[in-house]
């Protein structure tokens, strides 16, 4: 309660400071156009805008020029400014000061005539490339393309280069030391988690990756799921006129061989936009597994151990893309239709060895075991969209309606091999299971923007979505060759979630001072129906919830020149569990670990807020604070030397966060992108084995140093780190890892890149669950991360130019809360 006051008065005193201190602002659209020495319209030129100040200049934006020549820059507070205007093949142009000021909101430059370069130079700087990360007042952007080692790699390689996120050897995704973080593709959801959202991840090709969002804090707009916040990951789309696209192949080879390759194309003529970007994923890796256990006796003296080696070998063949047609009925209107699909075929062997050995550790008994799992998922999915500007108003409104669906089926064989510590073979079992998922979402919303004065803007919206999931997990026990049903594995679950949401968004640009202020408003209607056998009864539940879920945000400039800018944003959240996690069965993940559902899960909520500093766009420091209750966390519990993992909610849960993000150009040659952060999390809560008050502290941090040579060649040395943590019942040792690429540019279409991860073979992942009844238990885990990739990439037709495309359907985090 008393978190709860504090933050609803610090919200109170925020509105009230921000009213105090609204006022009309002037603000200014400067335009022009670009020609050439002949008059003619250049088309895709860099057009920056800079604050002027004595003799130092601040970027405040960039633009390319339409097909006509012609830029603008909107909501042009006042000061001093100048255009800067750069091409390969021409000289960089610089107009002349630009004044804003109460008595110009309209200001015109005419025709800007670039100079063609006439001679060889012997240099040539790209002065507009994109830094690897930029900073908003609502999320922080990563530029994939802006670091070389992502080339050939898949988008779970990206996301772990990012500032602030970790993956973990479960694929589980972390944002700024949260878990519980959703994930959108092109503002749409994955609807996926676990294993399913790694396994999309890993097939992803990180060359049909534009750029991704990690907002912490999500406005209003997006759903309120995901404690931790949102991840964006936009996928690349070229927007020119006429027939244009491109292609990447990558081949990466450590001791199994994988590849990403992808085409995306983008054909435009008259009112008709046609578009779509495929990829194919070939995966060949491994994971080598070592569980220790130590079972001991209520004296604490040792009963026996238990050690185990699990080598995972997968195969996976991965086909996936989107494709799709915008209808330019008028100027103002378009109407849009999008197709996307996801086909999966994969193969995991797992051959497990596990030996019991006494006090003495004398072996006692051994089980080999060999668990194959053959899987098939797809995935498809339609969206068709609407958008329309009411004229130059400043007003526009937008809807989406979305059908998606999911088929997963997984065949397992479980093969146990029994022995006797002498070696001689004491019995043989199979354990065979069929497990069909099929998933249906369907969802609409509609989204309305509008200017309020000059500088105000409002933005509203609805959806509603509805989702019914249907597992089916059907068990068989042979043995000495007599085959029964496992009716104690075997069940039918049916979930059904019906989420309708209503938002208000208000948000304003000044001079110096910049805010916004959000409320959405989310009521969620759940039911599930666990279907009995012969050994299971019937059960079911029903939930109904309604809550809401404030963001406000915060932008100051300290000076005019957008030097020193501080920020302050505040949001609270909810993580609704995953649908099969509710689902109360078990599932064999060997003949020792099962994973069990838990149907009395509830929704966690957390209340965040975040201060930061921001100096020259460049360097970037961030506080935060949230509190969570109720959080959702893997736990484990030994019951008769059988482990079992079920999701369980943790009472609370505190995290404290410090962090900076650098983007520096050391040199003319020689830039750095570096991030740090150190952690905080305490958390308190319940558990079978008592009370669980666990807390602790770690660092993490990665960067990478960009090379640039001469005659078109680049270079990048990378590394990761992250300390020791404990989080709740489990201890993970350090992991760090160190990577280099190179990149040349052999046409102004055509690039290669090579690159390797891991050169030292470092990355290897140390563990110790705590909290176990009478039972110490630590693990190893190794992978196939040291590689080398080589990539190629070409484009052909026009580069990107600003062209509307439609990105956000109305399927938000329902996807994300998918598992197989």
């Amino acid at each position: 309660m008393k978190l709860k006051l504090k933050v609803i008065l610090t919200y109170g005193l925020l509105i009230a400071s921000f009213f105090a201190h609204a006022q009309q602002n002037v603000t200014a659209v400067i335009s022009g156009k670009i020609t050439d020495s002949s008059l003619k319209p250049v088309d895709l030129a860099t057009v920056a805008l800079f604050t002027i100040k004595d003799k130092d200049s601040v970027l405040v934006k960039t633009s390319f020029t339409e097909a006509d020549g012609k830029f603008a820059f909107d909501k042009v507070t006042q000061g001093n400014y100048q255009v800067r205007v750069m091409l390969v093949g021409y000289a960089n142009f610089k107009s002349q000061p630009i004044v804003v000021d109460a008595n110009r909101s309209q200001i015109e430059l005419g025709e800007l005539k670039l100079i063609a370069v006439t001679k060889t130079l012997k240099e040539v700087n790209v002065v507009a490339k994109k830094p690897f990360v930029e900073q908003k007042i609502d999320r922080t952007v990563v530029n994939v393309d802006a670091l070389i080692s992502n080339a050939g790699t898949s988008a779970l390689d990206v996301l772990e280069k990012a500032p602030g996120v970790s993956v973990d050897q479960n694929g589980s995704i972390s944002l700024k030391g949260k878990p519980g973080v959703v994930i959108f593709i092109d503002d749409k959801p994955s609807f996926l988690s676990g294993e399913e959202l790694e396994s999309y991840l890993r097939s992803l090709p990180s060359s049909m990756v534009d750029q991704i969002e990690l907002m912490t804090n999500p406005p209003a707009k997006y759903d309120a799921a995901g404690n931790a916040g949102v991840i964006n990951i936009k996928t690349k789309k070229d927007k020119a006129v006429g027939f244009n696209g491109a292609v990447n192949l990558s081949l990466t080879r450590g001791k199994k061989t994988r590849s990403n390759d992808s085409f995306n194309f983008n054909y435009r003529k008259n009112k008709l936009n046609i578009f779509g970007n495929f990829g194919y994923n070939l995966n060949n890796s491994f994971t080598d597994l070592d569980l220790n256990r130590r079972y001991k006796k209520s004296d604490g003296s040792t009963d026996y151990f238990f050690n185990q080696n699990s080598y995972f070998q997968r195969h996976a063949n991965t086909f996936n893309g989107q494709t799709g047609v915008d209808y330019y009925r008028s100027e103002n209107t378009t109407w849009g239709i999008l197709l996307r699909g996801n086909l999966r075929n994969a193969n995991n062997v797992n051959d497990n060895t596990s030996n019991l050995f006494n006090p003495a550790m004398v072996k006692d008994s051994s089980i080999v075991a060999k668990n194959m799992d053959d899987i098939s998922f797809k995935n498809g999915g339609v969206n068709a969209n609407y958008r329309h500007k009411f004229g130059k108003t400043g007003k526009e409104i937008t809807a989406d309606a979305d059908y998606i669906n999911y088929n997963t089926r997984t065949d397992q064989h479980y093969f146990n091999d029994t022995y006797l510590g002498n070696g001689t073979l004491k019995s043989q079992d199979l354990l065979e299971g069929q497990l069909p998922a099929r998933i249906n979402i369907y969802s609409f919303k509609s989204d309305y923007s509008q200017p309020l004065m000059k500088t105000w803007k409002m933005d509203a919206g609805v959806k509603t979505s509805y989702i019914k999931t249907n597992n089916i997990a059907s068990y068989f026990y042979t043995v000495n060759n007599v085959t029964t049903p496992d009716y104690e594995k075997s069940n039918h679950f049916v979930y059904s979630e019906n989420i309708s949401a209503a938002y208000l968004n208000l948000s304003k640009e000044g001079k110096r001072f910049s805010l916004q202020a959000g409320l959405r408003l989310e009521n969620t209607i759940s039911k599930g129906h666990q279907l009995g056998n012969i050994m299971k009864p019937d059960s079911s539940f029903k939930r109904s919830y309604i809550n809401a879920f404030p963001t406000l945000y915060f932008s100051y400039k300290l000076d005019s020149t957008s030097t020193h800018q501080l920020g302050l944003n505040y949001g609270r959240r909810i993580d609704r569990p995953v649908y099969q996690d509710l689902n109360p069965f078990y599932s064999p993940l060997d003949k020792f670990t099962y994973y069990v559902g838990n149907p009395y899960l509830r929704p966690s909520f957390t209340q965040s807020i975040e201060l930061s500093h921001t100096y020259k766009n460049k360097v970037t420091t961030t506080l935060s604070y949230s509190h969570s209750k109720d959080q959702v966390n893997e736990t484990i519990e030994i019951v008769n030397g059988t482990y079992y993992s079920r999701p369980a909610n943790i009472g609370k849960q505190e995290v404290y966060n410090a962090s900076v993000n650098a983007n520096l150009d050391l040199t003319k040659w020689l830039g750095l992108n570096w991030f740090g952060q150190y952690t905080y999390i305490h958390s308190q809560s319940n558990f079978y084995t008592g009370f669980l008050n666990t807390k602790g502290g770690f660092l993490a941090s990665n960067g990478s140093l960009q090379l640039k040579l001469d005659k078109g060649w680049s270079g990048e040395v990378n590394y990761r780190y992250q300390a020791k943590l404990r989080n709740v019942q489990f201890q993970i040792g350090k992991v760090y890892d160190i990577g280099l690429a190179l990149q040349k540019k052999l046409s102004t279409a055509s690039t290669l890149r090579v690159s390797a991860t891991d050169i030292f073979q470092t990355r290897v992942i140390n563990g110790i669950i705590n909290n176990l009844n009478l039972t110490e238990a630590t693990w190893r885990n190794r992978g196939d991360f040291t590689s080398v990739t080589l990539s190629y990439s070409y484009r052909f037709g026009k580069a990107i130019s600003n062209l509307r495309r439609h990105n956000a359907d109305g399927a938000q985090s329902e996807q994300n809360r998918v598992r197989n």
